[in-house]
């Protein structure tokens, strides 16, 4: 039978396709002027280095990242890929935009479809099978377990499935699987779901097995929205070998203010479940070497993450706090997430909110104040679970009382928000007051 293959010899039959392109628009303001993917998780991470760094951990060389909407940050962000190895001789990263000016060219029309413009990059790459991933989702991982189980199974094409509350299930597509694996019902978002299993919208197929997909797809046209957890896997599983890979570890879908908020208070938890420093799965990022945090004489920090170059004289409580971020003297911090170079005056609380990067909030102020729970007046659909959420560089004047669920545009400032409260539920846009939600 001969030798064996080392692993990075079998990885190098595989390209990765990272999907992460999509607005978000689930993610209110953080997702405003940047791709969901770009958005800061844990303190100094961004959410595609999960995807990232689990191609890196599987020594897969060849990656693809697909992007859409406000690219900058994101391509900035990766740059050539060092971080994850990616700059190598016998591999890479591309990032793949779309383009106008060709026939077959246009804003890609779904994830199905941001792939079959794509087609080119999968026959130059000579891959054996093609891993498509999502970009916005918070885990970390080996693919090599995964691509194992395809290969031994025969498969066509395999889905990683993940096991929730049946509540919870209507939220995803539900798959149903035979006693070998295989999956033999699909359903999209049900109302009444039959299975616990649901897509984690991470996909392994034989390469000939997916461009003719994606062929058929394409000429589909209208009928079919492009999609592959719409399109492509419901009608796949019925006519070939597609199989569920039972995914066990921690795994997340920050889709939603409160999923995003959840997700970074369980790194505080006593026992993480996602160990961000775990030995065998690395999390890398992009950025350069900072100075330490410097945590005051006066201070008070407790079960909290604080990164590098943060600077907290006063008190932080179930928080992720990012780097270059200012806690000045008397101010508190309570379970948020505040993002980098956010300056907290003194006086001022932050209590159950998201603060993204470069907010000031003035002295004395208060963001996040009440027990009253009232849903956002404009997005009661995503922001309803009490996380006021405040967008990039916005300035919190001096004094102001903030409620629950309140959402605050990026760019924001003092003159627009000169009342003494802002009411729970309010929205305040860069270029509008909404008078009648003040007091």
């Amino acid at each position: 039978m001969g030798r064996r293959p080392p692993p990075g010899a079998v990885m190098q039959n595989v390209l990765a396709m990272i999907l992460a392109g999509g607005q978000g628009d689930r993610l209110s303001v953080l997702s405003e002027q940047r791709a969901k993917p770009a958005v800061v998780f844990g303190g100094q991470y961004r959410i595609i280095d999960f995807a990232l760094s689990n191609c890196a951990n599987s020594t897969i060389t060849k990656v693809a990242v697909l992007t859409q909407y406000r690219p900058r940050s994101l391509v900035n962000h990766i740059g050539a890929g060092r971080p994850w190895g990616f700059d190598t001789l016998d591999g890479g990263v591309q990032i793949l935009q779309p383009y106008l000016g060709r026939a077959d060219m246009d804003w890609y029309q779904g994830t199905a479809d941001a792939v079959y413009q794509n087609l080119y990059v999968i026959e130059e790459s000579r891959a054996r099978e093609v891993l498509i991933l999502a970009g916005d989702h918070i885990y970390l991982t080996s693919y090599r377990n995964m691509i194992a189980y395809h290969r031994s199974q025969a498969a066509d094409a395999t889905v990683a499935v993940y096991s929730v509350p049946r509540e919870e299930a209507h939220r995803f597509g539900v798959l149903d699987l035979d006693q070998n694996g295989r999956i033999v019902d699909f359903q999209e978002k049900p109302r009444h779901p039959r299975s616990p299993w649901v897509s984690m919208g991470v996909y392994c197929f034989n390469k000939d097995v997916l461009v003719e997909q994606l062929q058929d797809d394409a000429d589909a046209g209208e009928e079919s929205k492009h999609d592959f957890g719409r399109d492509i896997i419901p009608r796949m599983y019925q006519t070939h070998r597609v199989f569920g890979y039972q995914y066990q570890d921690y795994w997340r879908d920050v889709g939603t203010i409160e999923s995003y908020w959840s997700a970074n208070m369980d790194l505080l938890s006593p026992n993480p479940p996602l160990q961000l420093d775990h030995p065998d799965v690395r999390l890398r990022t992009a950025g350069s070497i900072m100075p330490p945090a410097r945590v005051g004489a006066d201070a008070l920090v407790r079960n909290s993450l604080i990164s590098p170059a943060a600077q907290v004289e006063g008190r932080v409580f179930r928080s992720v706090v990012s780097p270059g971020v200012l806690i000045e003297p008397g101010a508190e911090v309570r379970d948020s997430v505040v993002q980098h170079r956010c300056v907290i005056r003194s006086g001022a609380v932050v209590d159950r909110s998201i603060l993204d990067k470069e907010v000031v909030v003035g002295r004395d102020a208060v963001v996040g104040e009440g027990d009253d729970n009232i849903p956002n007046f404009e997005r009661p659909d995503i922001v309803n679970a009490g996380i006021t959420i405040v967008g990039k560089r916005v300035v919190v004047p001096a004094g102001l009382r903030v409620g629950r669920n309140v959402v605050i545009g990026p760019g924001v400032h003092e003159e627009l928000m000169e009342r003494p409260r802002l009411e729970s539920g309010a929205t305040v846009h860069p270029t509008q007051m909404p008078l009648h939600l003040f007091v």
